[in-house]
């Protein structure tokens, strides 16, 4: 690699480096993704003593047949490890909100299952959580602008999961 030393960086030849403007929009993008979950967080803790990831998997699990999703299934759907989403499973079954069984059809997996009262505690946290998404995102946009960060959030995911894979 050919590298030029400047006064304040160093510079590689043969790096197609960003222009200011997609710098200053890669930035902004950067900034959204970590300022957006942890103020969804935030606010969901206030009004309703759960994290956002907390919700999202008791989300998935209320929409699922039988209130029921392999854990593996609900860590992809979640888009977190299975590790974090098996520690996520134990504080869950402590509040009486999910329990796990093994799953009858192939006793190697695991399910979760959304219990009544994790069910009551969606129904009773999604108009916070609606509340905010509309505030944060929703609202802050013209319709036509909405539709363009679908269409983007979906190519981008397209380009990371290729084989359709992704779960979103």
């Amino acid at each position: 690699m050919n590298v030029q030393v400047s006064y304040d960086r160093v510079v590689a030849e043969d790096v197609n480096w960003l222009d200011s403007e997609q710098l200053q929009s890669w930035m902004t993008f950067m900034g959204l993704l970590v300022v957006l979950p942890g103020e969804l967080d935030s606010r969901m803790q206030r009004q309703a003593g759960i994290t956002n990831f907390e919700y999202t998997v008791m989300a998935g699990l209320s929409e699922a047949p039988g209130r029921t999703l392999r854990i593996s299934v609900l860590a992809q759907l979640a888009q977190g490890s299975l590790s974090r989403l098996s520690h996520l499973i134990k504080r869950l079954e402590k509040q009486g909100w999910v329990r796990r069984e093994p799953d009858p059809l192939d006793g190697r997996y695991t399910n979760a299952i959304l219990t009544d009262a994790g069910f009551a505690k969606v129904v009773e946290t999604a108009p916070g959580h609606v509340d905010a998404v509309r505030e944060l995102v929703i609202d802050a946009v013209t319709p036509a602008q909405l539709r363009s960060l679908g269409e983007i959030s979906g190519r981008i995911l397209r380009g990371i999961h290729p084989d359709g894979d992704c779960p979103l």
